[in-house]
Parts: structure tokens; C-alpha cells; sequence
């Protein structure tokens, strides 16, 4: 199914994925050889995946989705993987990660930034301070679930959660890491925070220290709500144009 689409198909998104194609796991053996097998399988699943769900297309954040995947699975297996993944087979759906406008990033980070706000207020009040908001460090962590800039060792033992109970582990990741590094962060101004947000230090990435930090937060019940909130605010930002061309009819 897989080659058909790759080879019978064109896809609008070729060029994109073309291009980002090495800039995917640069560091990784297997995908550093510029058209070798890495790169190949990366194209095949990515542009078969464009073809399959035209509303979502490719968005740069799943090249290392499915660069993950392919590190253990046939490109056939990782595809159907990723369409289970993007389509809520098991977890709540993560296509929303990669549509236009991001709707399910913009709520993830509603949700996270309260959660700061609720574990950490100290540092929640320092970040409004200085103007940081989690669109400018967490993005990343949601759209492709922390393999993009955190070493293997750490990514993989997040990625067996999140395949076991979804999202919430992506959340509770992010707090315990704030958290981890709490006392130097409430001190940096804005251009020092945005680095150390983006460069953790390596104890902080040690696993063995990091995930019991991070099983030990409780988020469940507080995202579920949150998430009431959030499309609570998001429907009545839509109302009043709505009641408009209501009144125009």
C-alpha cells in the first residue's frame, strides 16, 4: 500500500519534505548518508502519509515522528503507525498538532501554561515577568513529542509512555524538567531564560532522575478540565461573529 502511494501518487508537500530531509536526526547514523537508506524510508513514509490525509499534508514536526518509527519498524509498519498516531486509534488524535494553525498546540499550551502557574507560581510569575510564554520553548515538545532536541536515551523512555498512556506524559515531562531546574531559571532575564529553556543541562536529561520526578506530578484531572476552559474561552472568542451574520439573515 505504502509503495503505491509513494510511486503512483504526487503529493503537494514533495519539495518540503525533500528539503528537510537531512535536516532530520542529523546526528544519527542512520539518517546522515544524503540519499541512503535513513533518508529514503524518511521520504517514502513522509510522502505516503502527505498523500493519504491530504488535510493534513506534512508539516516539519512529523519528519521526526516518523524518523523515531523508523528506527525500529519496516516503513510499511511505521506508516500505519503514524496514521494510528495522527488518527486517535489508541490516544486522543494528534493530527490537530500538525493542521493549519496548530489548533492542538494553541491547547496544549493553554493548558500547560496554567499548569506552570498552578505547580510552579513563583516561576509562573517570573516568566509573565519576562514576557516568556510556552510558544516560545514547549512548541516543540508537543508537535514532536521531545525527540527533536532531547538526546535518544531520554526520548525513547518518554516515547514508551506516551505510547502506553498518551499526551499527559508530555506534560508531566515539561513540568518536572521546570522543576528540575526551578531555582536557576527564576533568576534569568529574558534572553539568558530562552537559552537555558532551549540548552538543559545533561542532569537534568538523566532519566533515571527526570521520569520518577515527572510520574510523580498528577495532571489528569486538572487537563481535563483545563480543556473545558479552553474551548469554553475559544467559543465565545467565536460567538459574537457568529451572532453578526445570525442577525444579518
Amino acid at each position: 500500500f505504502l509503495q503505491q502511494l509513494v510511486i503512483y501518487e504526487t503529493s503537494a508537500s514533495e519539495l518540503d519534505i525533500i528539503r528537510d530531509i537531512s535536516r532530520t536526526f542529523p546526528s544519527h547514523v542512520f539518517f546522515q548518508q544524503r540519499h541512503g537508506p535513513g533518508q529514503r524510508s524518511l521520504y517514502n513514509v513522509l510522502k505516503a502519509y502527505s498523500v493519504y490525509d491530504r488535510d493534513v499534508g506534512y508539516v516539519q514536526g512529523m519528519g521526526f515522528v516518523t524518523g523515531l518509527l523508523l528506527l525500529y519498524m519496516s516503513e510499511e509498519d511505521a506508516f500505519w503507525l503514524l496514521v494510528a498516531l495522527l488518527k486517535g486509534a489508541v490516544h486522543a488524535p494528534m493530527e490537530g498538532l500538525y493542521q493549519v494553525g496548530l489548533p492542538l498546540v494553541q491547547q496544549y499550551l493553554f493548558q500547560f501554561d496554567q499548569l506552570v502557574r498552578e505547580h510552579m507560581p513563583k516561576l509562573g510569575e517570573h516568566f509573565s515577568g519576562e514576557m516568556m510564554n510556552p510558544s516560545m520553548y514547549a512548541s516543540q515538545w508537543f508537535i514532536t513529542v521531545f525527540s527533536y532536541s532531547f538526546p535518544f536515551h531520554l526520548a525513547l523512555r518518554i516515547w514508551d509512555v506516551f505510547l502506553y498512556e498518551g499526551v499527559k506524559i508530555v506534560f508531566k515531562v515539561g513540568l518536572a524538567l521546570l522543576k528540575y531546574c526551578h531555582d536557576d531559571l527564576v533568576k534569568l532575564p529574558f534572553e539568558k531564560l530562552m537559552q537555558a529553556l532551549r540548552n538543559f543541562p545533561d542532569d537534568a536529561m538523566n532519566p533515571d532522575v527526570l521520569l520518577p520526578m515527572a510520574y510523580s506530578i498528577k495532571v489528569s484531572g486538572r487537563l481535563k478540565e483545563l480543556k473545558l476552559e479552553y474551548d469554553l474561552k475559544n467559543a465565545k472568542a467565536v460567538q459574537p461573529t457568529e451572532l453578526c451574520t445570525n442577525g444579518n439573515k
